[in-house]
């Protein structure tokens, strides 16, 4: 029987806690911004809420262990960093399709680059964590 990855021990305690703060404040910009002003940007906003969802899925996924959650985790850090690699680009490029930012926007510049930092880091801890068989 294969043992339980352990993604949420040691630095992984910081990591779930990192996931958790963006979780919560990406839910919680999305939510005012769909609530208050969607029709000023609304691609910006879905993508504000799109985020939230990954990052409460990556913390959620992160802070349990075994082979399923260890995969969850896996694509959605992968789809996180994607996304802010599209939307970091495409904010920069096509700045009318952005006219207000979202968590992704110029790779995370308004949340001092965290969310282009973050996937990666999650990327590494999941290799490191990674059962050999």
């Amino acid at each position: 029987m294969e043992q339980a990855r352990r993604t949420a021990t040691g630095p992984g305690r910081v990591l779930v806690a990192v996931y958790a703060i963006f979780a919560l404040a990406a839910t919680s910009r999305a939510g005012v911004q769909i609530s208050t002003k969607f029709h000023e940007a609304p691609l910006a906003y879905v993508l504000s809420a799109f985020a939230a969802l990954v990052y409460i899925l990556a913390t959620v996924a992160l802070a349990r262990g075994g082979e399923t959650w260890w995969r969850i985790a896996l694509a959605a850090c992968s789809v996180e960093l994607l996304g802010v690699l599209t939307v970091g680009t495409l904010s920069i490029f096509d700045r009318q399709a952005f006219p207000h930012a979202t968590v992704w926007s110029g790779y995370g510049q308004g949340y001092l680059f965290i969310p282009l930092v973050l996937p990666l880091i999650g990327l590494y801890w999941l290799r490191r964590t990674r059962n050999s068989g």
